[in-house]
């Protein structure tokens, strides 16, 4: 089964820019790993997730453990201390075997248990995951045991369907109440929120694991991302930032991608709302004609778009 490393880390602010080009540093170099299969990164979205998120896949588990000790990656993170507040978090998660997708919002929550302790806080565990299981909203649950040599904390991952059912719980006087319970058991805890990736721009209504195809998803936020990038490249980045600013192509890339990013935040659900017909086909109706039908029209669109921003930007 492959794992996924979890790390959630918080950057100094004015180390943004320097954390994002890190990354891509590091992306080069776990990319030619033995074993890696793919990483996700997620920017920070306050007020609720302050962190910065990295998902890294790997095979198995010995390919992931050889990662966390390996030279390349302890000098990776040597280069990245002094950008950093605190401590990082670094989670080893078995992947679900049916590939279920993350929920819109998660809870990480990592507890350091008293020696000696173990027992009863697995008892503990087991009372608290009954009392959640009546919280509006919850999607999923998984708690994970330490790794001997690997993470010395037990982890519960919390999937929820929205931001406010996820922190409704947390704040809850029942949950509270049972962290108080198992105070003397453990040396310490904290939590700490993650998005997802693309799956948090069409969130959907049941509990249920999301149904619509990634290749779907994949043209609608082209759709969107096309005409974002075209005109901030004409008219932000050779029209301001270079031409008159001097900004070099990396730093033009960066602000770019934050515009990017910050525009599909808007425009992916309000284009996925239009073309819901088609990202999830009512039942009663042929799925093959209504795709045929929604690739058509997004073709379509394409063709619209290029004609359109190959005419005025000349």
């Amino acid at each position: 089964m492959s794992v996924s490393l979890v790390t959630q880390t918080c950057v100094r602010p004015e180390s943004a820019e320097a954390f994002a080009r890190w990354q891509g540093e590091t992306s080069t170099a776990i990319a030619q790993f033995p074993g890696f299969i793919e990483q996700r990164l997620v920017p920070p979205k306050p007020p609720l997730q302050v962190d910065w998120v990295i998902m890294q896949r790997f095979a198995s588990m010995e390919d992931a453990q050889r990662w966390l000790v390996s030279p390349e990656r302890q000098k990776r993170i040597e280069g990245a201390t002094p950008m950093l507040v605190g401590r990082d978090d670094v989670h080893i998660v078995e992947d679900d075997k049916g590939g279920r997708k993350p929920a819109p919002v998660s809870a990480v929550i990592s507890t350091r248990v008293l020696p000696g302790k173990e027992a009863e806080y697995r008892a503990w565990e087991r009372k608290v995951a009954a009392a959640q299981t009546r919280a509006p909203g919850l999607q999923g649950y998984r708690f994970e045991p330490p790794v001997p040599g690997v993470q010395d904390d037990f982890v519960a991952i919390l999937r929820f369907d929205s931001e406010a059912n996820l922190q409704a719980w947390l704040d809850s006087p029942e949950r509270k109440k049972l962290v108080e319970e198992a105070a003397p058991l453990t040396q310490e805890f904290h939590t700490r929120m993650a998005h997802t990736g693309f799956e948090q721009w069409f969130r959907d209504s049941d509990s249920g694991p999301p149904a619509i195809p990634a290749w779907k998803q994949n043209m609608m936020i082209l759709l969107c991302l096309y005409p974002c990038v075209v005109l901030f490249a004409t008219f932000g980045e050779i029209g301001v930032l270079t031409k008159h600013f001097g900004w070099t192509r990396p730093e033009t890339t960066f602000v770019g991608n934050v515009f990017s990013l910050t525009m599909l935040n808007f425009l992916v659900p309000w284009i996925s709302l239009r073309f819901a017909w088609w990202l999830k086909p009512p039942a009663g109706k042929s799925a093959l004609a209504v795709n045929l039908q929604g690739v058509a029209i997004l073709a379509v669109a394409y063709a619209v778009l290029v004609a359109i921003l190959s005419y005025s930007i000349r």
